[in-house]
């Protein structure tokens, strides 16, 4: 049975202070919960997740390089993510798609430095509102599922990866979609996974991300295809954030 995973984006928000409390009070009441925590906060605070340490919390970043190395002037590469303790790295989130143009071969060659770099890959996948009423949900998660194609066919140390399906309608908006939808989706994300590779579609963990909290949590983990969350505003308070991990059936 795969162990759900309860990932914190906490995007541009925290300063120094806010995040060592933010850490230390995750960290101590993650010991309460059966499900895995990761948290992600901004770069600059990556170096105070070592306040994890004691804890079976796990941490990551937000981005990565699409580069090894180079004249690259304000990027980050996965290896200095993994030299700085870092296990997970976000790639293609929405906010990168939308805001910042990121293509499927821009984030297929993230991927493979994540890969690389011994990092595991949260590769996010979703619909817009116009694509969504254009009934074009499946078709866009199955583009952009392709990354994991080429990954399984390119990389040989690719062995691992997690899925967030996060409809961009439903990011910062207060609306979720229901656990129903979300199921739909998360299906046809097993499916594709199925074609890859069938192992890897039995162990990848598959989240759901798009205004999740405590109150609806259950309902959407008790779905069949929903191993978790990817949680974006309710992760920057320590009881919303462990309150959605206690509704997980780890």
């Amino acid at each position: 049975m795969r162990r759900q995973l309860i990932a914190g984006n906490w995007k541009m928000h925290g300063t120094q202070k806010n995040a060592e409390v933010l850490l230390h009070e995750v960290g101590v009441g993650a010991k309460a919960v059966t499900a895995e925590l990761a948290v992600f906060p901004p770069f600059i605070h990556l170096f105070q997740c070592k306040i994890l340490a004691s804890s079976p919390v796990q941490f990551g970043a937000q981005n990565c390089s699409e580069y090894e190395n180079g004249a690259y002037t304000g990027e980050i590469s996965a290896l200095m993510l993994k030299e700085m303790g870092c296990h997970y790295v976000i790639i293609g989130h929405s906010e990168r798609r939308q805001i910042f143009h990121e293509t499927n071969q821009q984030i297929y060659k993230k991927c493979i430095q994540a890969v690389n770099a011994g990092l595991v890959p949260i590769l996010c996948v979703g619909e817009t509102l116009a694509e969504r009423t254009e009934a074009r949900t499946l078709q866009v998660v199955q583009e952009q599922l392709e990354v994991v194609s080429l990954l399984k066919d390119n990389c040989a140390t690719f062995t691992e990866i997690v899925i967030a399906y996060e409809p961009v309608w439903a990011i910062g908006t207060g609306k979720s979609a229901t656990p129903e939808m979300a199921q739909v989706v998360h299906a046809e994300i097993r499916t594709q996974l199925q074609k890859v590779d069938p192992v890897l579609a039995q162990l990848s963990r598959v989240l759901y991300g798009g205004s999740v909290k405590p109150d609806n949590a259950n309902a959407l983990f008790s779905m069949p295809d929903i191993d978790g969350a990817l949680v974006g505003g309710a992760s920057l308070k320590a009881a919303d954030f462990l309150g959605i991990a206690t509704e997980s059936h780890a």
